[in-house]
């Protein structure tokens, strides 16, 4: 057998164990801020506070669950911001999109481990908890002073502004998630085939490939 020959049927991993724990941890939260902040914009929501123990609990709970979606979203912005940082063949990518809704990939520029419509999710995800963090300080009466009413007031609307940026990334994250078949075992298992690779993130692929070259 020739040893310096890759087995093209090992799959490759994508995500590390911690990566994914930290990934659904976020999910379960964000579900959990998501519900308990809705039942706060509008009366008819008010039935979601029911999830958490009633209306004093859920007024509680949100900000806690908000804050550990931060903390949880640093070490995954610690890992990944180098990885979607915007480069020139992004822009290609995003001149061509209407071939990728048309189903020609062929057509699409070779991209590394994201492509420019993932890693502007992933910044639009940041961006937006950073604004729903400093805003959410403004009317945290629990631990923080009364900031004057005109501050607090921008706040909400920020806030409430930031939030519903944040769930059309997340909707926008699991719908890609879902069309690209294959995708979504990457955060289950970790793994992703060879076939995935090489056809959705080829740059990637070729540099996974040279690095399991160069260690043999």
């Amino acid at each position: 057998m020739n040893t310096n020959t890759l087995d093209t049927s090992k799959d490759i991993v994508r995500y590390k164990d911690l990566t994914r724990m930290n990934h659904w941890a976020i999910v379960l939260l964000f579900f959990g801020a998501g519900l308990s902040g809705l039942a706060f914009l509008h009366p008819s929501l008010f039935f979601f506070t029911n999830l958490f123990g009633g209306g004093p609990w859920t007024r509680i709970l949100h900000p806690y669950m908000g804050v550990l979606i931060a903390l949880c979203f640093v070490g995954m912005y610690v890992e990944l911001w180098r990885d979607n940082l915007l480069i020139k063949v992004d822009i290609e990518w995003l001149k061509k999109t209407h071939e990728m809704f048309a189903g020609n990939k062929d057509n699409m520029p070779e991209v590394g481990k994201y492509n420019a419509g993932q890693k502007l999710v992933f910044w639009m995800m940041t961006f937006s908890l950073l604004i729903l963090v400093i805003t959410g300080v403004l009317f945290w009466q629990a631990w923080f002073a009364d900031f004057p009413v005109i501050l607090r007031r921008i706040g909400v609307v920020l806030h409430a502004t930031s939030a519903t940026v944040l769930i059309l990334a997340v909707i926008t994250h699991i719908y890609a998630a879902i069309w690209v078949k294959g995708t979504t075992r990457a955060m289950t298992e970790g793994l992703v085939s060879r076939g995935w690779a090489k056809s959705n993130h080829p740059l990637w692929y070729k540099e996974v490939v040279a690095k399991e070259e160069a260690t043999k």
